[in-house]
């Protein structure tokens, strides 16, 4: 809280109204040898002035350097009208509905949202968002367990191409509750999952395939040949996607002959601006046959006694997602806030206005990428198309090039050297709208600078 207005005769006043002798007692029920005597390394306390002046020295530290990383988090430009309207009292000070007469606003905003998502998606019911895109991926795989009934392996098929992170906290927060996570590999040439590797599970029991388009180079994935393969077998097909990339390509409910079964992606493209990862916001949609197994709030549209419209929260009791191992989700909460910006994003960019800024951050990344791969010591990647992400291999390694940029105030890319070492040095490099093409020859500059200076290993 940016205030505090409580003065020592407040607390006072207030401990003596519920018969608390001081503040200690309030923690009462911890036992001692819980608590921390003492904060040691913690510097001395200090005023409101100070404590602005210190974060003001610390964002000016940060600078505003060219941004040319992707990977999961997008550069956007923002209307200000968004968090001009997000920011007010009324969405800003509140928290997803209990008492759902009582919130018509939010729950309508909430049902706004729900059918801009499934409007995007193709699919036929959303729920009110879920955490991040990672959580997304584990919650789907989850819910994918409980949804395909033909399966009892509980194997889902994770392919290498999906984005490192969603992998390792889906690894994370699945492990434990018996599922089996099974990478399948990439052609290494054109950077797509590899379909001839289907084969070796052509007569198995698999719950469901996830696939991600585009996936985390930034390839478009052969989803209709995905999806029709995991359909064939009885496997739920669980899409991951960016919703920017929706204004352009497929959607993932016409993937196939049937659609994809359960999608999910990150939602921070849609008016949430970077920040130091998060937060940001997770979407998730489903068919109608698997609504009750999707975790999270859904809001529907209905008409009361007087014959008016109202909102409320539909098909899911909120007491599920305390009910231990019952449950649907144990997350039992969402990105409210965040969601709501995704709401008002949609709503002043249109259609038409998605897939203009679709069509410019691939004409930028195109421009981008031209410009670096004439520069010696730097070729692409993969053959396959792309929508606004491309991996550009080096002649040296990775680290210190991007080291060079960032003291030149470029931040240029994403270094893929730990998540995927067969690349050998590699950058995953990205340019949305709201790069220039100013911006983009900078970089090229800085680039052919750098590559002078640092030596080939």
């Amino acid at each position: 809280m940016p205030f505090i207005p409580h003065t020592e005769a407040d607390v006072a006043e207030m401990l003596a109204a519920i018969g608390a002798p001081n503040i200690e007692a309030l923690f009462a029920e911890i036992p001692r040898e819980l608590r921390t005597r003492a904060l040691t390394g913690i510097p001395e306390g200090l005023n409101e002035q100070q404590v602005m002046q210190l974060m003001y020295a610390r964002a000016r530290m940060d600078g505003r350097p060219l941004n040319f990383i992707g990977a999961g988090a997008y550069e956007h430009h923002i209307p200000a009208a968004v968090w001009a309207i997000v920011s007010r009292g009324e969405f800003y000070s509140a928290y997803t509905p209990y008492q759902a007469e009582a919130s018509q606003g939010t729950l309508q905003t909430i049902y706004e949202y729900q059918s801009m998502i499934t409007a995007l998606t193709g699919a036929e019911v959303a729920n009110a968002s879920v955490y991040d895109g990672a959580t997304a991926v584990s919650e789907a795989c989850l819910m994918a367990v409980r949804a395909n009934r033909k399966s009892t392996a509980a194997r889902v098929l994770l392919p290498r191409a999906v984005h490192p992170h969603y992998r390792a906290v889906t690894q994370a927060s699945t492990g434990g509750q018996g599922l089996k996570l099974e990478e399948l590999p990439y052609v290494r040439e054109r950077g797509q999952t590899a379909v001839d590797a289907l084969a070796a599970y052509a007569d198995q029991d698999i719950t469901a395939l996830v696939i991600q388009q585009p996936n985390f180079f930034g390839v478009l994935e052969d989803v209709d040949a995905l999806s029709d393969w995991a359909h064939a077998r009885g496997a739920l097909v669980i899409a991951v996607v960016n919703p920017t990339s929706l204004a352009v390509l497929k959607a993932p409910g016409l993937w196939g002959q049937r659609g994809a079964d359960i999608v999910v992606g990150d939602g921070q493209p849609l008016g949430c601006p970077l920040s130091s990862g998060g937060p940001y916001f997770g979407f998730m949609a489903t068919r109608m046959e698997y609504v009750r197994q999707m975790p999270g709030r859904i809001v529907g549209r209905t008409v009361d006694l007087d014959g008016r419209p109202g909102f409320t929260l539909t098909l899911q009791a909120r007491e599920q997602h305390i009910r231990r191992g019952k449950a649907t989700s144990n997350i039992c909460t969402n990105q409210g806030l965040l969601m709501i910006a995704g709401t008002i994003y949609l709503s002043l960019m249109g259609a038409a206005g998605l897939e203009r800024v679709a069509h410019a951050c691939m004409a930028r990344t195109a421009e981008l990428v031209a410009a670096l791969a004439r520069l010696p010591g730097v070729r692409t990647a993969f053959s396959s198309a792309r929508f606004h992400e491309a991996v550009l291999l080096l002649d040296r390694p990775a680290a210190p090039v991007l080291e060079a940029l960032a003291a030149r105030g470029i931040e240029g890319g994403f270094d893929l050297s730990v998540n995927y070492p067969e690349l050998g040095p590699a950058l995953l490099v990205c340019a949305t709208e709201a790069r220039s093409a100013a911006d983009i020859a900078a970089y090229a500059a800085a680039m052919a600078e750098v590559l002078k200076a640092v030596r080939v290993a």
